[in-house]
């Protein structure tokens, strides 16, 4: 109850209310204290001169604030009466609760009581010490006011409670202090006192145990005085006037002001208000419960704070080590990336070399052979073959056309290292929060609907909430690695939908992003859980194939428009899971030797499949097949393909092995191991072969159940 106190404190002398009596605003004030704080007006200002000019409406004139000014906004100190001369300018006061006062009008009496019983002036004014309501007494003066009797009731209650504390009656020997005290027996009780002389049972059952400080107050509380009517204070309160809003008597009813009104059953409307309050109050118990958890949570921040500082100080020693640490890593990172890049600019124009060379002896030996067949007199025989090798001629001059005589790499290292920004932000690297002028941006919230897989891919969508005021400049969008890992940046930008390719299949990833501006970073949103594919559905890539490959059958169908090989590569990747998909062969003539594997994106796509070190193949003919890679051929094993052929592949990248079927049968022992990175499937074929890719499938049983026992 500590709290109430200032509740029960005059906002004049600062002391508890003493006859407190209710102004028209509502707020109480002493009846001393009001007298203390009277000032008196022109005779013109008076509730009589009003009447009698018709412009008096109510009992209580209150006074026109363009004419009287008594309260300062700019809070000067002062307060004055603008409109005569009777009322000099006077410094205003403040009460003890810090309320602003106004000096009485003469000098104050010298006690509250003496102030009560002496005659208020004619024409007196009071302002309201809480809201600066000024208004004109009438002639009952301070009398017209109604006292607040509950106040009065309260304060008495608070200053018993805050008596000394009550003994037990019962104890023997040195009385305990009191913890009950019964209504009915009337009798105060120590906790041992009551379990033994007063059980909870039998006829005691139904006795009511209250507080000591509250038995106190019912015991010594003298009977409540009766309200009387200001009107006829011969009169008591009956009923309530419902449209005045305040209690009147029979009198009121009869003769007064309130005979037209709509009145109530006092009882009834005690019974309603009482209702009323105790509701807007559960409303407010509420707010008082969140502002003591509030401040719970405040006093926690005091030592969180203290805490936090030493810790962001460590924290920041080790992001600047990070960073030096995190850039000498980098430098590391880049020298070997220029000695990976001067590596493959050697190899690219090596491989080229050892082509063109191969490519130059083949032509060579064409135009000896051509112009040996010139130097032959036999017309016959030379029309036999004459058409052949014009063709040939032709199909080889072609090849030579299609840029094979362009270098496949430039001597320029096309890499350029820009640190300028990177010593921009060194330079601007500051606390953001200590510029912040506006806060961070709200939690981004993941679209759900929007949100899908296929494949290997996953498309989220997002958005800020709705009404959000802080507008975000970005988003960053984090993946773990489908494994639990830890997240990891796939995305950083202004766009709002982002589709992440090359997942693993079969695995789960969790997804979550956030939002940024200059300010910093919001909030990461819920956490949201994508499966992908179990199996690879894919076709053949357009983008990637060598000019010659023909495509159709929405590019599940390939041939070739060449005599020689072109390597066609698969739309889908693979780093992680079993895989395992099969061409059927739609035709084939001339016996070719078709390739079927997988390989890099970089691979050669203008020889056969597996003749360099990006290709892993199995190069089939009618009657046999090798495996192939980076032209060292192995494992020859009986048994070909013809027009109507399936030829299955199987990429394990659980057990790193690689293995070809033919018409359901493993053809030859596991062609490859050790093999790890990212592949794509793939197959090289001339003008003379045609298949088409199925994908979808399942791992054949068979290879599940020797797996499981492996």
């Amino acid at each position: 109850m500590e709290e109430m106190e200032e509740e029960l404190k005059c906002p004049v002398c600062g002391s508890f209310y003493r006859e407190p009596i209710i102004l028209p605003c509502s707020h109480n004030i002493c009846q001393a204290c009001a007298r203390n704080i009277l000032v008196q007006t022109p005779e013109s200002e008076s509730p009589q001169s009003r009447r009698a000019s018709g412009s008096g409406v109510s009992d209580y004139d209150y006074l026109d604030l363009d004419k009287m000014s008594l309260y300062s906004e700019a809070d000067s100190g002062y307060g004055s009466y603008g409109g005569f001369a009777s009322a000099p300018t006077t410094p205003c006061q403040k009460s003890p609760n810090g309320v602003r006062v106004f000096p009485p009008a003469m000098p104050p009496p010298p006690t509250h009581l003496s102030a009560a019983l002496a005659p208020v002036p004619r024409n007196s004014c009071i302002t309201c010490p809480q809201c600066h309501r000024s208004l004109i007494l009438d002639d009952r003066g301070l009398r017209g006011f109604p006292k607040n009797r509950v106040l009065e009731g309260v304060i008495d209650r608070y200053q018993q409670s805050k008596a000394a504390a009550l003994k037990c009656q019962l104890c023997e020997k040195a009385p305990k202090e009191a913890t009950v005290m019964c209504e009915q027996c009337d009798v105060f009780y120590c906790d041992p006192c009551r379990l033994r002389c007063h059980p909870p049972r039998g006829p005691l059952a139904k006795h009511r145990l209250v507080p000591p400080a509250q038995g106190r107050v019912s015991r010594r509380l003298s009977p409540r005085k009766v309200s009387t009517c200001t009107d006829h204070e011969l009169e008591n309160h009956s009923m309530y006037c419902v449209q005045c809003k305040m209690p009147v008597c029979y009198q009121c009813l009869e003769e007064g002001k309130h005979s037209s009104h709509e009145v109530k059953a006092l009882g009834a409307m005690w019974k309603l208000h009482k209702s009323q309050l105790s509701q807007a109050l559960n409303g407010l118990s509420d707010r008082a419960k969140e502002a003591k958890e509030f401040l719970v949570q405040l006093r926690n921040m005091v030592q969180q704070i203290q805490e936090n500082s030493v810790e962001f100080e460590a924290c920041l020693v080790a992001q600047c080590d990070a960073l030096i640490d995190a850039l000498n890593r980098r430098k590391a990172q880049l020298l070997a990336r220029v000695n990976k890049e001067h590596e493959h600019k050697l190899k690219v124009v090596r491989d080229q070399i050892s082509h063109c060379t191969v490519k130059l002896r083949q032509t060579t030996g064409l135009m000896e052979y051509c112009l040996e067949v010139i130097k032959e007199n036999d017309p016959s025989g030379f029309l036999q073959i004459s058409d052949a090798l014009i063709r040939r001629v032709h199909l080889t001059e072609d090849q030579w056309g299609k840029g094979t005589l362009t270098p496949r790499m430039t001597t320029d290292f096309d890499l350029s290292l820009d640190n300028s920004p990177l010593l921009q932000s060194i330079h601007q690297l500051d606390f953001v929060q200590m510029k912040a002028s506006s806060p961070v941006p709200a939690t981004p919230i993941l679209q759900l609907e929007e949100c899908c897989t296929h494949n290997n891919s996953a498309t989220l969508s997002w958005k800020q909430p709705p009404l959000s005021a802080v507008p975000a400049e970005g988003y960053i969008l984090e993946l773990d690695d489908g494994n639990g890992g830890q997240f990891r940046e796939v995305y950083v930008g202004k766009e709002t939908m982002c589709t992440v390719d090359g997942l693993h299949f079969n695995s789960t990833y969790n997804a979550r992003v956030k939002a940024f501006n200059k300010t910093g970073v919001s909030q990461y949103s819920k956490t949201l859980v994508l499966q992908t594919s179990e199996v690879a559905w894919f076709a053949f890539d357009p983008g990637s194939a060598h000019s010659d490959i023909i495509f159709s059958n929405d590019n599940l169908t390939v041939t070739c428009s060449s005599y020689d090989d072109r390597v066609v590569l698969g739309k889908t990747g693979f780093s992680k899971g079993v895989h395992y998909w099969e061409l059927t062969v739609d035709r084939y003539d001339n016996h070719p030797d078709p390739a079927f594997g997988v390989a890099h994106m970089d691979v050669m796509k203008d020889v056969m499949l597996g003749k360099d070190d990006k290709a892993w193949a199995m190069y089939v003919d009618n009657n046999r097949s090798w495996f192939m890679h980076n032209n060292s051929h192995t494992n020859r094993t009986e048994g070909g393909i013809t027009k109507g052929a399936t030829i299955g592949v199987l990429l394990d990248l659980n057990r790193k092995t690689l293995t070809f079927f033919i018409n359901d049968e493993q053809q030859g022992p596991i062609a490859f191991e050790n093999v790890e990175g990212l592949f794509f499937p793939a197959v090289s074929l001339n003008r003379n072969v045609q298949v088409t890719l199925h994908t979808g499938l399942p791992v054949p049983d068979f290879y599940s159940s020797r797996a499981s026992i492996a």
